[in-house]
């Protein structure tokens, strides 16, 4: 099974311009206010079609946004966030210190997390809740996964023919149901005959909450998908984890 990590593609290789009607999380909807903890990591300059996200995270406590570390390049030091559910040139942004997985591989998914951290917390944002050591695992032993339902939520394109992504810096939210368990991935189905969406490139980092569109549980992180065109499979990396929870640990009191 190949992966392909859902960092943004270079616009400059992509077909087409952004539309920011149609763009964004596969067959999803725009956020608004759901998950105002949700923000995209924001580039330096624009990239070519206009539009400056470039991936996705979470705030899990006032001072620590939680996202990839494929997002980031070799020797980075600094990430800016903004939590606007629009990004446009000129609102907020937060500049933090980006801190990566040292355990995180370029050819490997295992690990793949980083942290940009605060010097002051954000105001007016409350985080997202993480979960018990363990809960999958508790979950899929009492035969409660098969049905549960995930929110994906992320800045991310919409996958369309010839390798055509659409991004519009916008905050969008999908539902999608599970696929499988194994000791660090989450996989998660996308199934349009049960109204599954998908995360795509941008929505690296971003999380897959517990439950419906109101929940709060961050549960895992998007990392990659099965196919160019985020039709397919979702891969997300499990937090609830031996080997996520000691870097988590660091820098949040985990529950």
């Amino acid at each position: 099974m190949r992966f392909v990590p859902f960092a943004l593609i270079a616009v400059a290789s992509v077909a087409g311009v952004a539309t920011p009607a149609s763009a964004a999380i596969t067959h999803g909807s725009a956020d608004g206010n759901g998950h105002p903890e949700v923000g995209a990591l924001i580039a330096g300059k624009p990239h070519d079609d206009g539009t400056w996200s470039y991936c996705t995270g979470t705030l899990i406590s006032p001072t620590v946004f939680l996202t990839a570390a494929h997002c980031g390049e070799h020797g980075q030091k600094t990430a800016q966030v903004s939590f606007d559910s629009e990004y446009q040139r000129g609102d907020k942004t937060y500049t933090g210190r980006y801190v990566p997985d040292t355990r995180f591989k370029d050819s490997s998914e295992l690990h793949d997390m980083a942290v940009v951290i605060f010097k002051t917390a954000v105001p007016g944002i409350k985080p997202a809740s993480l979960p018990a050591a363990g809960m999958l695992d508790h979950l899929k032993a009492d035969n409660k996964l098969k049905t549960a339902r995930f929110t994906p939520v992320g800045y991310g394109a919409v996958g369309r023919k010839e390798r055509r992504f659409d991004y519009s810096d916008i905050r969008q939210q999908a539902s999608i149901s599970f696929e499988a368990l194994s000791r660090k991935w989450l996989d998660l189905s996308v199934n349009r005959s049960k109204g599954d969406g998908s995360t795509c490139f941008g929505d690296s980092g971003g999380p897959n909450f517990l439950g419906g569109p109101t929940s709060h549980l961050l549960i895992a992180t998007t990392v990659s998908g099965a196919d160019d065109f985020c039709k397919a499979t979702n891969f997300d990396y499990r937090l609830d984890t031996a080997a996520a929870r000691q870097f988590l640990g660091k820098f949040v009191t985990l529950p």
